[in-house]
């Protein structure tokens, strides 16, 4: 079953920057969070933690694109070394408004300044397995591992910043994933063997910098959709949790969702597909309303436990065609702008279906709002049947 994995790592340098890549991507489920840690204790107002959180997501998904962007005209070397220094800079800034007690503005801004130069490793990571790999197969492949290290990112790092702040001190966990960002993008820069090269001309017109948008914009709906799923299923889980006074309980559910998921990536990567990624995109966005839809119905921890895991499943295999998809229609010269396109959605829709569930936990209950996921997934399903159906996949 691991022949596959194995393959592809044989390449020279493909398993460091695998790894350097995972450990660039620790921030991503460490730094909202941990400003939210922080924030809530030196003011005590979960409120005001939140909206900061906010503005460090918000301005990461409004600049995701044009950091993806730059990456292709000048290189990753360049650009994601600057963003890692910009992000741990602006960080520490936000840490030192916080403790000395600056004005509250100087906090939104350091933290927007954190998100927008938060570097985007991740669809870095992506480009350059395209351009390592030669192989559409081999692609697929390196695409479900970095889904698998992404659904590791997303079960650890919550869990090291949580401890991190309530063990040892609030600042800990953020210190922790600033070391983390700028160690590791170093890292892979600094592998320039395996570094795909710059395109300074990929914003022209032309076969080789005309962007797809028939595919884009539908793709980055389902993206966004699948984004609004899980901001909300993350809210509603804790609240459900919380109606059967085990509120603690909530981050060991999330987990056996992300579980689910970690293990359809692996099996994913190691499956030869017979159907092309657009196929599987409507499939797997419809399979994700689906999988969704019974968690309305369960009313004890252990069978929601169980549930979870299960939806946990649509996960992997969903986002997996999505990027294979990008890869496939996107020139090479706008890769990775593409790559930070679907990023962007998905991050961008986590915080409005956050928002909606909490909502309706509010006036309904948490087993209601598991319905703002079902929603999200069928806008999803909906968006997939826009992605069109034929044509000719552009080589690199």
């Amino acid at each position: 079953m691991f022949t596959s994995y194995r393959r592809i790592l044989g390449y020279p340098g493909t398993l460091r920057f695998s790894m350097a890549g995972l450990l660039a991507r620790l921030p991503i489920s460490m730094v909202g969070l941990g400003i939210v840690l922080l924030v809530s204790a030196a003011t005590g107002r979960y409120g005001v933690a939140g909206a900061v959180s906010a503005a460090y997501m918000f301005a990461n998904a409004g600049l995701a694109i044009l950091q993806g962007r730059l990456l292709d005209r000048f290189g990753q070397g360049r650009v994601l070394t600057a963003a890692s220094l910009g992000f741990a800079v602006a960080v520490i800034l936000l840490v030192v408004a916080v403790q000395a007690d600056w004005p509250i503005g100087t906090t939104y801004v350091f933290a927007a300044l954190a998100g927008g130069c938060l570097p985007q490793v991740g669809s870095a990571v992506r480009a350059r397995w395209s351009h390592v790999l030669d192989q559409p197969g081999q692609v697929q492949t390196a695409y479900a591992l970095e889904a698998v290290l992404d659904e590791a990112v997303f079960i650890l790092g919550p869990i090291v910043v949580t401890v991190l702040a309530t063990v040892w001190h609030p600042v800990a966990g953020i210190v922790v994933a600033v070391v983390a960002c700028v160690s590791g993008t170093l890292w892979f820069t600094s592998q320039r063997a395996t570094e795909p090269p710059a395109h300074a001309r990929s914003g022209a017109t032309g076969p080789r910098g005309d962007m797809p948008w028939p595919t884009v914009i539908p793709l980055a709906v389902v993206c966004a959709a699948l984004g609004v799923l899980f901001g909300a299923a993350e809210v509603t889980t804790v609240a459900f949790a919380d109606e059967r006074a085990h509120k603690a309980v909530s981050g060991a559910l999330l987990a056996l969702w992300a579980l689910g998921s970690l293990a359809s990536g692996v099996i994913t990567g190691a499956v030869h597909w017979r159907r092309g990624p657009s196929v599987r995109v409507r499939w797997g966005a419809l399979a994700m309303a689906c999988a969704m839809s019974p968690l309305a119905f369960v009313g004890t921890l252990p069978l929601m436990g169980l549930t979870l895991f299960v939806a946990g499943f649509a996960i992997a295999p969903t986002m997996i065609a999505a990027m294979s998809l990008t890869e496939e229609v996107v020139p090479a010269g706008r890769l990775t702008e593409g790559m930070a396109i679907m990023q962007t959605g998905l991050v961008a829709g986590v915080a409005p279906g956050a928002t909606l569930s909490g909502l309706v936990v509010d006036h309904q209950g948490a087993s209601a709002a598991y319905l703002v996921s079902v929603a999200a997934g069928i806008v999803a399903a909906l968006a997939g049947l826009a992605i069109p159906r034929q044509r000719a996949p552009y080589r690199h």
